[in-house]
């Protein structure tokens, strides 16, 4: 796969479609999972590594997904396409980062993923724009199955799946919904919301994941336990309960704010316009802040001629590594910030 060729535009993931777009990125759900009779990654010898690699690749590169497939491997990619794959959360962080021998197989559509020695010795995901837990687990459930007709997975009568990290161990599922809840931090209840997301025994990360801040507005929720619950409990309570709940909470914020501070937000909304119209250099967190008001703006009907999907194409493709591999090699921070500038100045200054 060239990444030149994928970095121009978004993936369907996050096309701002699907159920509960507005304030529901994006549906992801992960499967952790190990072959018995290998170490976990970090005390597999390099020969170990090797042969895990290849039995996985051979399997995920067979896959009947009705669109072609493609093998990278991570660990001899350059700093900036990792960068890149961390952004477009093709791969995580870690798997960036490992000095495993390692790799990733990546649908067309990025819709589905296979990180191959990552912290286990594999970690499938599919993604999906919108609230649509139960299309991701049908059809990552479907892939499992296949892999596992050609592959034993480490597996315990008692515990279940067998993972490097306990908190994985059981059924080895993450279930992970990225939301967009801009009037929840301006309305200052995100501590509120903090504080029930605990309570359900849920973790709340930022936009690229474990460790990072939540830029933008962006939140990640997703499940902490995996250990004696069925995959399909944790995707129907996601999906029927605990989402359309925070949703329910994002959208009253979102008509307090309209009622009763109403100019308070249209500054916001305004100010971020009249900002990143004509901004001539811009931070990346700088950007991401603005083009958060600039959202919430389209949602409520402030702004025209400006769409969800565009607004969402703006928060990735000005993403460090994109922009530098959209115009061919590394750049410096000030170039970075000018070109960001650019590409926003010009897409919003055509609507």
């Amino acid at each position: 796969m060239e990444l030149r060729k994928i970095s121009e535009h978004i993936g369907k993931w996050f096309s701002g479609s699907g159920p509960m777009s507005d304030i529901v990125i994006s549906s992801r759900i992960r499967l952790a999972r190990n072959i018995a009779g290998y170490e976990f990654v970090s005390n597999c010898s390099q020969e170990s590594q090797a042969i895990i690699l290849e039995k996985l690749k051979e399997v995920l590169m067979g896959l009947d997904l009705s669109q072609k497939v493609s093998y990278i491997c991570v660990d001899k990619a350059g700093q900036l396409d990792k960068d890149f794959l961390v952004e477009r959360h093709l791969i995580s962080r870690l798997h960036a980062q490992s000095k495993a021998l390692r790799g990733v197989v990546i649908a067309a559509d990025e819709m589905f993923t296979a990180m191959i020695n990552e912290e286990d010795h594999l970690r499938i995901q599919v993604l999906m724009p919108g609230l649509q837990l139960f299309q991701c687990w049908e059809q990552l459930n479907r892939i499992d199955d296949i892999i596992e007709q050609h592959i034993e997975y480490a597996f315990d009568s008692r515990l279940g799946y067998l993972t490097a990290c306990p908190t994985n161990i059981g059924t080895g599922i993450r279930v992970s919904v990225m939301l967009h809840l801009p009037a929840l931090k301006i309305t200052g209840h995100l501590e509120k919301f903090f504080n029930a997301a605990r309570d359900m025994n849920l973790a709340v990360r930022g936009l690229f994941g474990e460790g990072t801040e939540a830029v933008g507005d962006f939140f990640q929720i997703s499940n902490q336990t995996t250990l004696g619950v069925k995959e399909e409990d944790i995707v129907k309570k996601f999906s029927d309960v605990i989402i359309p709940e925070i949703v329910g909470y994002e959208k009253l914020a979102r008509e307090q704010l309209f009622e009763k501070k109403k100019n308070m937000i249209n500054d916001k909304i305004y100010r971020a316009m009249g900002i990143l119209s004509n901004a001539q250099m811009i931070s990346s967190s700088e950007a991401m802040f603005l083009l958060s008001h600039l959202r919430l703006g389209v949602n409520l009907k402030k702004i025209d001629n400006l769409s969800i999907d565009k607004i969402n194409e703006l928060f990735l493709l000005t993403q460090p590594a994109h922009l530098q591999l959209n115009s061919g090699g590394p750049l410096s921070q000030d170039d970075r910030d000018e070109l960001r500038a650019k590409i926003i100045r010009n897409c919003l200054n055509q609507n």
